[in-house]
């Protein structure tokens, strides 16, 4: 019997942060953690998205997600952040205007 034509199998691509956006993400994590608000931080790389997930201790869900989805590009946007809840907070084409969101007079921590 002849073999067929063998096709490669290709690994899955995953979506990752680049060091732009992570330097980017860091400088907002950055600051919360000296006010004592964040104290870890989780970053996935999945087949459809990169997550940046935020908790306020190690052992809770997190708080906040910072997510990368580039087939939304086109769409709403690529980036989002999402609450603990769901509730997508803010989304768009660019990280900084979407970290907006975290700036001290439009956002507090509520315990």
């Amino acid at each position: 019997m002849a073999a067929g034509p063998q096709i490669a199998k290709r690994a899955p691509v995953m979506v990752m942060w680049n060091r732009r956006e992570l330097s980017e993400i860091l400088n907002v994590y950055g600051r919360y953690v000296a006010m004592g608000e964040w104290k870890d931080y989780a970053i996935d790389g999945l087949a459809t998205n990169a997550v940046f997930s935020i908790f306020r201790r190690a052992s809770e869900v997190p708080m906040f997600a910072i997510v990368k989805t580039p087939a939304d590009a086109q769409r709403q946007g690529m980036y989002k952040v999402v609450a603990v809840d769901g509730q997508v907070l803010k989304r768009g084409h660019e990280l900084p205007q979407v970290l907006r969101v975290f700036e001290k007079k439009r956002f507090s921590v509520v315990d």
